[in-house]
């Protein structure tokens, strides 16, 4: 069975925006890319909410192709282009998608069926909706938290309305020079 791997920016505070809904306090790095990199590079399977598709779709499939693109831009690039992508969106029910399979109905269901295929791991970048849909239905197998060196007071909280209980185990920490902590748990079933 396919893992699902779900990777999330958090403030210390437990926010994955501020109150306008901006990211632009996510610290990111070289360093930092290439640790998540080898987690990708174990995935065949992107799962995304539609505004994170949104912002993927705007940037990624040509970023290798601008001038000094950065080793990280192309090799997520490289990968973003090559990988199945599914965009969970109720909204864009029976629009057509270049470069993803939309799913509108039984989201539940349809990514239990992805997750039984045959293939590697299935990655979540940020999208916080989509996250807590599955952890609420204990689908996530993996949890790779950025705690960022910041407070933000307000904002759209990480798991706010989770009523089902998960129990954790930590896999592993790192701290990047960043003063970012990259927190990896595994679900405990």
């Amino acid at each position: 069975m396919k893992r699902i791997v779900w990777f999330m920016h958090v403030s210390l505070d437990g926010f994955v925006t501020d109150a306008n809904g901006s990211m632009e306090w996510i610290k990111a790095d070289a360093e930092m890319f290439d640790y998540a990199g080898a987690q990708t590079e174990r995935s065949d399977t992107a799962l995304y909410a539609r505004k994170t598709y949104e912002l993927m779709e705007g940037y990624w499939p040509t970023a290798a192709d601008k001038p000094n693109a950065s080793k990280h831009d192309i090799e997520h690039s490289s990968w973003y282009n090559q990988v199945n992508k599914y965009v969970i969106s109720r909204s864009w029910a029976g629009k057509k998608l270049p470069t993803a399979t939309l799913i509108s109905d039984n989201v539940v269901e349809e990514i239990k069926k992805l997750r039984q295929g045959e293939g590697k791991d299935i990655v979540i970048f940020g999208s916080p909706s989509l996250g807590k849909l599955l952890t609420a239905e204990n689908l996530v197998d993996d949890y790779w938290l950025f705690v960022n060196p910041i407070i933000l007071g307000d904002g759209l909280p990480l798991f706010k309305d989770i009523k089902t209980k998960t129990f954790l185990k930590l896999a592993s920490s790192i701290t990047f020079a960043s003063g970012v902590v990259a927190l990896h748990y595994e679900a405990k079933r």
